[in-house]
């Protein structure tokens, strides 16, 4: 097959004819996360996106283990695009000695835009009356895939809360597969919202949404600093009544600091001026907008980033100009 796209190559160049646009378009991957999150649909959402952009671009996605996978993926280039959470960022590129990584340093990565919140919230079936994260202690829970933002950050929470629990590693949706069938107490579970395996859960059973007090969330925000504010507005699944205050943290896209700088300048383009499109393939899109640029307070903004975002009258802090 490729000796003969290459032959086809050959052939129209030398009748002076120009490839169709496709079979020009570069090929890059996309990092996503497991089934029944965000990032899968979201990262779908923009693979669709840029690809349908005259920007030279076909791109696909690789299902990963979520941001920290993602992030070493990145770095080692092995795929050119990447989703990751700040905190998970933050403790890669400092290289933090507690952190995920051990004290390895990922600072090869660069930030292009900001996507959305990710806020860190709690699912469980009705009957087993469980309304408080005191209530899960000595329970067993199922956090998500270990090698991503909830894997990482519920065992860190529930050890700060000194709340001793069993936890469980997988798939978003095979966490939600378990706690419909009662493998598991409840699913703490973090990403933009709506969670799509939340809504399914609450549209097949009977489940209860509760949240954090506000002396856990002030233990949290001291114990874990990079954690900020958040809120899941009521009305966000069909079974929550009223507003959960969480704490959370914010998504970036990211490469490596060698990547093309004119085609990362045209992704960000694209992805921030295509606001209503990304609004209509997944609603976390709507906090995908330009003003959340400083959201990002520490990794370096990519040089083709910091082209566009001085072209919309922006000015990224030389702390954040990336090289």
């Amino acid at each position: 097959m490729k000796s003969r796209f290459a032959f086809a190559t050959i052939a129209l160049a030398a009748l002076g004819l120009a490839l169709p646009a496709a079979a020009q378009n570069k090929s890059v991957t996309l990092g996503t996360a497991s089934t029944g999150g965000t990032y899968f649909v979201y990262g779908g959402v923009v693979a669709s996106l840029l690809t349908s952009k005259n920007i030279g671009l076909t791109v696909s996605t690789q299902q990963t283990q979520g941001p920290n996978q993602n992030v070493v993926l990145v770095s080692e280039k092995k795929v050119e695009l990447g989703m990751t959470t700040m905190g998970i960022a933050f403790h890669a590129y400092t290289g933090t000695k507690d952190g995920w990584t051990k004290g390895k340093k990922y600072d090869q990565i660069r930030a292009l835009f900001p996507m959305y919140d990710t806020p860190f919230h709690f699912i469980t079936l009705k009957k087993n009356n469980i309304n408080k994260v005191a209530d899960l202690k000595g329970k067993t829970v199922g956090v998500g895939p270990k090698a991503g933002t909830c894997g990482t950050y519920f065992p860190l929470m529930f050890k700060a809360l000194k709340i001793d629990v069993n936890i469980q590693f997988g798939g978003a949706s095979d966490m939600g597969n378990r706690l419909s069938d009662g493998l598991i107490a409840a699913f703490p579970f973090c990403a933009g919202l709506p969670i799509a395996i939340y809504s399914e859960l609450d549209a097949s059973r009977e489940v209860n949404y509760f949240t954090f007090t506000d002396a856990e969330l002030a233990i949290l925000k001291k114990e874990i600093p990079e954690l900020s504010d958040s809120v899941i507005p009521k009305g966000t699944y069909k079974s929550q009544k009223e507003d959960h205050k969480t704490v959370g943290l914010y998504n970036f896209f990211i490469v490596h600091k060698d990547f093309d700088a004119d085609t990362a300048y045209k992704i960000t383009k694209a992805v921030l001026e295509s606001n209503d499109e990304l609004k209509k393939g997944h609603a976390a899109g709507v906090e995908t907008v330009i003003k959340n640029w400083d959201k990002n307070t520490f990794l370096p903004f990519h040089p083709g980033a910091v082209k566009y975002y001085a072209e919309k009258g922006i000015k990224i802090p030389d702390k954040l100009v990336g090289k």
